[in-house]
């Protein structure tokens, strides 16, 4: 991987780690749905805008399809999972579920897209979730029937987007690929197109007692535009660079930030068992997107070297 490849990991890791504070401030008003479809509905208007100010052209190559399912499977439903999660976890424990991802991804690369599940991927990946939880435990968790449902929610959430990793080079990167501005736009296309009618039908049934205030829209608008459009433009293009599963890993970046901004702008105290944790996600990261050795070739057995 390139230097660069590493920055745009860590500033995805930014972006994505306080798209947790952000669901946490919207979706206790506005409830679990309103909160999925306006983030994709701003998602897709805000790449709209940048599509149009960048002027790039709509040619999305016979794939439009494609990007449409892609979006319900990495966008639509994970959304609406990790709305209805935000109502009965705490943010750091979505935040944990939330690195499930990296483990998804190799487990259903291994399963269902001939991809290689060796030693030290499973070992990252393991050392990974270790160091998450020690970064963000607050203390025993209760394992009541909301917390169970709320981790359930977070699980099929991971598991989307494990599949959607190897979907998007399946469909979108291989065979020349497709602009990763582009396949932002279509998947945000379809995770709207796929949660309207639902959210039709509960605005009309069951509409939230509050709208919210002017904070509820400003978060949701930075989960749209920042958290998402711009977001995703950059997790698709790293797809395309460096390969879905250590695209994956910046879930193990994630919770970091996640506590960073809340030491900034919450007034949260830093812990030693946040350092350990944050030694333990670095390596391992690492362990995920480090090649390992080549195993060296059997040598051939020569009858003249016989004593």
């Amino acid at each position: 991987m390139r230097p660069s490849d590493y920055v745009r990991l860590l500033l995805l890791a930014a972006i994505w780690g306080a798209s947790f504070l952000f669901m946490r401030i919207a979706a206790p008003v506005l409830g679990a749905l309103p909160t999925a479809f306006f983030r994709v509905l701003l998602g897709a208007i805000g790449l709209l805008v940048i599509l149009a100010i960048l002027k790039t052209h709509h040619d999305f190559q016979g794939k439009f399809k494609a990007t449409l399912i892609l979006g319900v499977i990495n966008s639509g439903i994970p959304f609406l999972m990790y709305s209805m999660a935000a109502l009965m976890l705490p943010a750091g424990y979505s935040a944990i579920l939330n690195a499930t991802t990296p483990l998804m991804g190799v487990l259903i690369g291994s399963m269902f897209f001939n991809d290689s599940l060796t030693r030290k991927k499973a070992a990252g990946v393991l050392i990974g979730l270790l160091g998450i939880t020690l970064l963000t435990a607050t203390g025993p968790v209760t394992f009541t029937s909301t917390v169970v449902m709320g981790a359930l929610a977070c699980l099929v959430a991971t598991s989307c987007y494990g599949a959607a990793g190897f979907l998007t080079r399946q469909w979108i990167a291989d065979n020349g690929g497709l602009d990763a501005k582009l396949v932002a736009f279509g998947s945000q296309m379809g995770a709207t197109l796929f949660l309207m009618p639902f959210f039709g039908v509960s605005a009309a049934v069951s509409p939230p007692a509050s709208w919210g205030n002017a904070g509820v829209w400003l978060s949701l608008a930075a989960l749209g535009f920042v958290c998402t459009a711009c977001a995703y433009i950059l997790y698709f293009r790293l797809i395309a660079d460096i390969g879905p599963v250590r695209s994956l890993t910046v879930t193990f970046l994630i919770p970091p930030f996640g506590v960073l901004w809340g030491v900034m702008f919450l007034d949260e105290h830093l812990s030693v068992g946040h350092l350990y944790g944050g030694g333990l996600i670095c390596l391992a990261v690492w362990f995920v997107l480090s090649k390992s050795a080549p195993k060296a070739a059997p040598q051939k057995h020569d009858p003249a070297a016989t004593h």
